[in-house]
């Protein structure tokens, strides 16, 4: 899987949101400056978070930006699906829309299988357990694997 730096930018700012206070409003130079995200590039994803219900905002002198629900109930996946679409696409397609012929005819589930995986992953851990670096067991036990920390 290929993480865009917009996907990387979502999940970064909804997780600065999560440890912040849900009391006053973050701004956008703040949580861009907190996390190294280009201002213009923050606002448009801000956008399609709050279009999505991840985040809301407040206009105003005194605006800005929370979480639209409790983090416990934002999965990394629904922030990366808000930014990029599904999770496992295949030339633009789902992978339950394509189909092979002949010797490719069992690719399809290939693409079906690594979708589920990277749910394994991604459906499962909150933004509110990345932000309190308390990831599951299961989760960090796949990076104690050496072949993860390798690129292929």
């Amino acid at each position: 899987m290929h993480v865009t730096a917009k996907a990387d930018y979502a999940v970064r700012a909804v997780i600065e949101l999560a440890d912040s206070s849900q009391q006053s409003p973050r701004k956008v130079d703040s949580i861009a400056q907190a996390q190294a995200i280009p201002v213009s590039f923050l606002e448009n994803i801000l956008t399609q978070l709050r279009s999505a219900g991840i985040v809301r905002s407040q206009r105003g002198p005194e605006g800005g930006y929370w979480l639209a629900r409790p983090s416990e109930e934002i999965s990394l996946a629904d922030v990366i699906r808000t930014v990029e679409g599904p999770l496992v696409g295949v030339r633009g397609q789902r992978p339950e829309e394509l189909e092979y012929s002949g010797s490719a005819e069992s690719l399809q589930q290939v693409w079906i299988a690594l979708r589920a995986n990277l749910r394994k992953v991604l459906e499962r851990v909150t933004v509110a357990e990345v932000a309190a670096a308390n990831l599951p067991e299961d989760v960090v036990a796949l990076t104690g694997e050496e072949q993860a920390w390798h690129t292929r």
